[in-house]
């Protein structure tokens, strides 16, 4: 069986969790840069004496497929790897994945991660 982990974090911390990602095995990632907003509902800022809201603060989406016996190693590294201690460090969920076909070679399934 396979999971998809998707995971939304702050853009600031990509690179650690691609290194954390790297460092225990995981050979393919997806980046999507995305935006929207948890349960601040965005937020206020201050330029040149003016105040302005952001609705939707920019976010970076993940997406890594991995063998279901390692999903809860794997969803732990990103958590640790995103973690800033402050508000809106993200979301990570898994789903599981049924059917994987790599396009290329034909391969299914685990052969294809």
């Amino acid at each position: 069986m396979l999971e998809l982990i998707t995971a939304i974090i702050k853009p600031h911390k990509v690179d650690d969790v691609k290194d954390a990602l790297l460092a225990n095995g995981v050979e393919g990632v997806t980046l999507t840069e995305v935006r929207g907003f948890g349960r601040q509902r965005g937020k206020t800022e201050n330029f040149r004496g003016s105040e302005y809201h952001i609705d939707f603060i920019p976010k970076v989406k993940l997406e890594v497929i991995v063998p279901a016996e390692n999903a809860e190693r794997i969803v732990a590294v990103i958590a640790e790897a995103a973690k800033t201690d402050k508000i809106g460090d993200g979301k990570i969920w898994t789903i599981s994945i049924d059917k994987l076909l790599r396009v290329r070679t034909g391969e299914q399934g685990l052969d294809a991660v």
